[in-house]
């Protein structure tokens, strides 16, 4: 008995001095580092200046110093003439005048390459007007493929950002402190959703209505999704209804929604599968099979023609 209470107060004795020692070493400060990282990320580094970024920052400014001989002016914010470039994703006022730079710049270009290939030959008249139209559209053509695709990928990310807005509401955070975290944790992920969700936070700081921050939002992308999603917070806050309740809904709409645009384009791959086969791959099926036959037919008849 003696010999089992020794042993179990040297154990008892020995484990709390290790706990003992574990606790104070110093690599308990590195675990309290590790564990404040986590709640608390380190700030992003600032990522260093290549010659490519330098190059583009000159031409940026370049086709800007251009685009100013029209307009000395940019556009307002908000304005109709400058949605377009916000939609793309390009909010300062440079980009803005650099897409005016390249609406000069083009079709010159493209006047200066018809007469330099001897194509206005053809028509002195019409083929450099037409090269000068196409140079003035082409700008505007990719300024809406662009567009199109930021929207596709606002468009995907919105329903894991909703999934999350669901999780943060339903664990007691507030609308905007949901809008603010998601936004943190969909940078990596969907960064075209994170900015914008950080960019209603950031009106919201400055003295905007959470009703206007999100009518802005809505109207500064034009996903449609997004617009349903601002109307559902609108008429929710207005009615008074269980905020969680309406965006697990919303979001089990919007994943149908989405489920039904997948099997409308699986769909339509039948019909857009056509072209390719009449043109490209039924020729060469045709040449394949009728081209020894119309050989043996042509060996067969035209010696008979002959005589």
């Amino acid at each position: 008995m003696l010999w089992a209470v020794t042993t179990i107060t040297f154990l008892a004795t020995v484990t709390v001095l290790a706990a003992l020692f574990y606790a104070l070493a110093p690599g308990g400060i590195g675990i309290a580092e590790r564990l404040s990282r986590l709640i608390q990320p380190p700030p992003q580094q600032v990522r260093e200046t290549t010659f490519a970024d330098k190059q583009k920052v000159r031409m940026r400014d370049g086709l800007a110093a251009v685009g100013s001989l029209v307009t000395s002016t940019p556009a307002p914010v908000g304005s109709k003439a400058q949605l377009p470039m916000v939609r793309a994703g390009y909010r300062s006022d440079s980009a803005m005048m650099a897409m005016h730079g390249i609406k000069i710049l083009m079709p010159i270009a493209f006047v200066v390459l018809v007469f330099t290939t001897g194509m206005y030959r053809l028509n002195v008249v019409f083929v450099p007007l037409l090269a000068a139209v196409v140079g003035y559209l082409l700008p505007e053509l990719w300024l809406m493929w662009r567009v199109q695709a930021r929207q596709h990928r606002l468009r995907l990310g919105l329903p894991d950002a909703l999934d999350m807005l669901v999780i943060c509401v339903e664990a007691g955070l507030g609308l905007d402190q949901a809008i603010m975290r998601v936004a943190q944790e969909l940078r990596i992920t969907h960064p075209q959703l994170s900015d914008e969700l950080q960019l209603v936070n950031m009106e919201m700081r400055v003295g905007k209505t959470r009703l206007e921050a999100m009518r802005e939002l809505a109207r500064r992308t034009g996903v449609e999704d997004i617009k349903a999603l601002v109307a559902m917070l609108i008429q929710t806050e207005r009615f008074g209804t269980s905020i969680a309740q309406s965006l697990r809904v919303h979001s089990d709409d919007l994943r149908m929604k989405r489920r039904q645009r997948a099997e409308e384009m699986s769909a339509k791959t039948t019909v857009k599968m056509v072209p390719p086969l009449v043109f490209c791959i039924f020729p060469a099926l045709m040449v394949v099979i009728l081209g020894p036959a119309v050989i043996t037919l042509m060996r067969q008849f035209l010696p008979a023609l002959n005589k």
